[in-house]
């Protein structure tokens, strides 16, 4: 779990502030980074950063909670650096004995890590499916478009980010280049839609198909699939064809579901208009005087 220093956060430099101090440091930092003066992901991370500080350090539990833990990575370092300081006796002191001269001593400067980059790219279903290999190209902090490539692994989820170690902004004082990280949407194609981790398609068939039943293929996104078709079959209903779909990431695989799509052709012939007409004549069917179930 990567730690973040709520109270840098916030603009402060100690845990030693009082619930006022955090509320007024929050009202500043959150006006600096509010979204609508601000655009692009970094300060909407910034200000989501910001507003998580706020709620752990003003809720008393969470930040009793949360002290023991910035004590740890940051409060114990600045203990030492104090006792250093005072420990190391000066010069002027050593020569003079009580005479006081005060003299402005050289901040030491402490390795920083650069801040983490967020960015988002868009695929389709398919390329997501079988993984695919995307080059992105973002723009540096001296100004010059950077590209970079990336494998996209198969069955990556929708939402997912991958992170590329050392991408981001530069350290400060020596320390470590931040962190790229790259979230992956997953768009629906014109055949195939994504719904957790079932895949959707639609499945054209004629009106004497869902009348008389048939066996017919379906095309899913790895292979062709068998199924049969029952009788009576409506439009906006599916059939199942179970562990066709996409990738869990478990090994296994969600369904593929067919949806019926009853398609009335446009061009008949005149014996195929007479066989209508007869069945016109000799049905009693009436969809439009009874309640049908069309789920």
């Amino acid at each position: 779990m990567i730690f973040k220093d709520y109270y840098k956060i916030l603009g402060l430099e100690t845990n030693k502030v009082t619930i006022e101090q955090i509320k007024n440091a929050f009202r500043d930092q959150a006006k600096k980074y509010h979204p609508d003066v601000n655009s692009g992901s970094i300060a909407e991370e910034r200000f989501k950063d910001i507003n998580e500080a706020y709620r752990t350090l003003s809720t008393p539990n969470l930040k009793r909670k949360y002290d023991r833990i910035w004590y740890s990575h940051v409060g114990k370092r600045i203990e030492k650096q104090k006792e250093e300081r005072e420990a190391k006796p000066d010069f002027f002191t050593l020569l003079f004995g009580n005479f006081k001269f005060f003299k402005k001593q050289e901040k030491r400067k402490i390795p920083e890590k650069g801040e983490n980059v967020e960015t988002e790219i868009t695929i389709n279903l398919e390329q997501a499916f079988y993984g695919s290999n995307k080059k992105i190209s973002l723009r540096a902090t001296d100004g010059k478009m950077k590209t970079f490539s990336i494998k996209i692994p198969a069955g990556i989820r929708n939402g997912e980010k991958m992170r590329l170690i050392g991408q981001g902004k530069p350290g400060i004082n020596g320390g470590n280049s931040g962190d790229l990280f790259i979230k992956i949407n997953i768009e629906n194609t014109k055949k195939y839609r994504l719904y957790g981790y079932d895949i959707y398609t639609d499945l054209y068939i004629t009106p004497w198909e869902a009348v008389l039943g048939a066996k017919v293929t379906i095309e899913g996104i790895d292979g062709t699939n068998n199924i049969y078709i029952p009788q009576g079959m409506r439009s906006g209903e599916k059939i199942k064809i179970p562990k066709k779909g996409y990738k869990d990431g478990k090994g296994g695989r969600g369904d593929l579901f067919a949806e019926i799509k009853i398609v009335v052709p446009k061009q008949l012939t005149e014996e195929e208009i007479e066989i209508y007409k007869k069945l016109k004549e000799i049905s009693k069917f009436e969809p439009r005087n009874q309640e049908i179930n069309i789920n």
